[in-house]
């Protein structure tokens, strides 16, 4: 399949298509014609990439899936390597969670304060929010 034909299949474009090529993570085969061409085995790679960078992956973190399908594996996380990624993923994930539950509890304190210190005074004459 042409570019073009691959592009609105994964759903994605050619200038996509085009960069993955430059960066390596999708092959550059011609055909005699000269025109780019794909095949399903190139539209599987492309969904995987499409899925982690859904995920959140950065694209150079899709290679060693793109690499685990290139070598034949069914799956392009049934190898080490890309399981490394997934384990990887998974502790940075966890530690934002962390750092957004702490982040969560620092504004719920200060929220707190706030509330407090507004039902103990006089109202403020505030230009936001309602209350003039």
């Amino acid at each position: 399949m042409r570019i073009g034909e691959l592009a609105r299949r994964a759903g994605t474009t050619t200038r996509t298509l085009r960069y993955y090529e430059a960066r390596g993570l999708l092959p550059a085969r011609r055909a005699v014609n000269g025109y780019r061409d794909y095949d399903d085995g190139d539209l599987l790679l492309v969904q995987q990439i499409r899925t982690l960078r859904d995920f959140g992956f950065e694209l150079e973190e899709t290679r060693p899936f793109v690499e685990c399908l290139r070598a034949g594996h069914p799956a392009g996380d049934s190898c080490p390597a890309s399981l490394a990624v997934y384990r990887a993923k998974v502790a940075e994930l966890d530690a934002l969670i962390e750092r957004l539950r702490s982040v969560r509890a620092q504004v719920g304190t200060e929220l707190a304060r706030a509330e407090a210190e507004f039902a103990a005074g006089p109202v403020p004459r505030c230009q936001f929010g309602g209350t003039e």
